[in-house]
């Protein structure tokens, strides 16, 4: 864990930020007290497959659409 002051945070933030990329956690302090800690943050992950079943394909979804449905696009 890194310690560093509110002046050398402010200063080198991309630093600290590259540090906590790397898995490293990094202490804020003001007066010897800890104000703030970086940690890194877990990506956001799916589950495949957890919608399954939700929306079923229709057999004709590949079927032209009808004339009612194209023509305002061709207007």
């Amino acid at each position: 864990m890194t310690e560093v002051g509110v002046h050398e945070a402010k200063t080198h933030l991309s630093r600290l930020l590259r540090l906590v990329a790397a898995g490293e956690d990094v202490v804020i302090v003001r007066n010897k007290t800890a104000i703030a800690r970086l940690v890194a943050i877990a990506p956001a992950t799916r589950p495949l497959g957890i919608d399954r079943g939700v929306f079923v394909v229709p057999d004709d979804f590949d079927e032209p659409l009808p004339d009612e449905v194209v023509e305002p696009f061709y207007t």
